[in-house]
């Protein structure tokens, strides 16, 4: 049995709560690999809704859930996220939950730094989720993070607080800031430790058992790949590798382990924040899409921009990650247009291109060529089998798997679980 590596293979919102949620009922052992907690997933599991941004999808199933070292923890946010679902029935304990000992801590002072950037950006503003994602990542990669195992040896702290402090404080002296509260800082990481240590473990070592005895592993990307931090829309992307290699890196083990590759796709486009965006729809169109698909953030509850499906980008997002298959979601909100239009390519100041180009001047000004196709009247909605779509949705959706030359795996239809449609097994493939 293959493992299963999960992506978003666009500005991410593309459904992979739900994917994963389906997936991980199947699976053995769950982990997320990059990101922290400026990742929303929804999960929808009868009556129950469940919105998580830092904890895997598995844990809602029961199912072994990791955080990998290559997810940087806000240990707080982990207390109050753990304590909601406890609230809503769901059993977290040291039996279907670990943190990777390595994992970097995101600190009150990474928040800090977040929104006085961002207030101090003016027009150059990066539309961040301001939970101190960016300031965390910038100090794991300085060698001056605090990390999970830290929490253990608070009292030989001087030298990193050393280190962290004389790089914020010289930041938050140029924002008018008065220096980091050290003893402040201690205090609270005193306070939350022993909600985190019981979880950590070197899940490297618990993950390379769990493949040995042969276990299903489920890896669980966070945003996606247009906001990789070298393969997205620079600088309008996230800090961290989004792309499907990183499950490698951010869990332990070998990029032999990781699988199929599934991507997940929505059968529109939608951005959060800024960026270039060629398919965005500023118009009625544009408008009933983000309403029929309900596009608000579930971390930010940000209004998602909107446009018709760009193939270009995801066939450049499916070449970058190695994607094997994809998951469409989302068909059912274009249900009852009249046509349907997809982006097949880019004119740039006379030039054809097959590509988005890596310079922000020139995303800014590629104009999208599109393929208009006729829509379907009938609905899509709850379809469990090809039988159960109409002509013109199956057309469609052929034509997006031939233009981004990936094959499709999985079509789903609705937030609810059972609503999906499976062309081919990721576990079996």
């Amino acid at each position: 049995m293959a493992n299963v590596t999960v992506i978003g293979a666009q500005w991410g919102d593309e459904g992979k709560g739900k994917i994963v949620d389906w997936l991980a009922s199947r699976a053995d052992a769950v982990v997320r690999f990059q990101g922290g907690h400026n990742a929303g997933h929804t999960l929808v599991v009868g009556e129950q809704v469940y919105k998580l941004s830092l904890l895997p999808s598995g844990i809602v199933t029961g199912t072994l859930s990791i955080i990998g070292n290559g997810v940087v923890l806000d240990p707080w946010h982990l207390r109050d996220e753990i304590a909601k679902l406890e609230g809503q029935g769901v059993v977290i304990n040291t039996e279907n939950f670990a943190i990777a000992e390595n994992a970097p801590l995101i600190l009150p002072l990474h928040r800090d730094l977040d929104a006085l950037r961002e207030s101090a950006a003016g027009s150059g503003k990066i539309g961040t989720t301001g939970r101190g994602i960016g300031p965390a990542y910038e100090d794991k990669v300085g060698r001056r993070a605090i990390r999970v195992c830290d929490l253990a040896h608070l009292d030989a702290l001087d030298a990193q607080l050393d280190r962290l402090c004389a790089h914020h404080d010289a930041l938050r002296a140029g924002f008018g800031q008065p220096p980091v509260d050290r003893a402040q800082l201690l205090a609270d990481l005193k306070e939350i430790a022993p909600s985190v240590l019981q979880y950590a473990q070197p899940v490297w070592k618990r993950l390379n058992t769990v493949r040995k005895a042969g276990a299903r592993i489920l890896f669980e990307g966070a945003q996606g790949v247009l906001l990789d931090v070298d393969h997205g829309t620079y600088p309008f992307v996230t800090s961290s590798n989004t792309v499907s290699g990183t499950a490698a890196s951010g869990s332990g083990l070998g990029p032999s382990s990781t699988g199929f590759v599934l991507g997940i796709v929505k059968a529109y486009t939608t951005r959060v924040g800024s960026g270039p965006f060629p398919t965005e729809l500023e118009d009625e169109t544009g408008q009933r899409l983000g309403e029929r698909g309900h596009e608000f953030g579930t971390v930010t509850g940000r209004k998602r921009r909107c446009g018709w499906f760009d193939a270009v980008l995801v066939r450049q997002s499916c070449a970058i990650s190695g994607v094997t298959g994809i998951a469409l979601t989302k068909v059912d909100v274009l249900d009852g247009l009249e046509t349907v239009k997809i982006c097949t390519g880019y004119r740039l100041r006379g030039k054809v291109l097959d590509y988005f180009p890596s310079h922000a001047a020139d995303q800014a000004e590629v104009e999208p060529i599109y393929e208009e196709m006729e829509g379907w009247s009938g609905t899509t909605a709850g379809a469990r089998s090809w039988a159960d779509l109409p002509a013109q949705a199956i057309k469609y959706i052929q034509r997006v798997q031939e233009l981004i030359e990936t094959p499709v795996a999985l079509v789903s239809t609705s937030p609810e679980r059972e609503d999906t449609i499976l062309v081919r097994d990721p576990f079996v493939d």
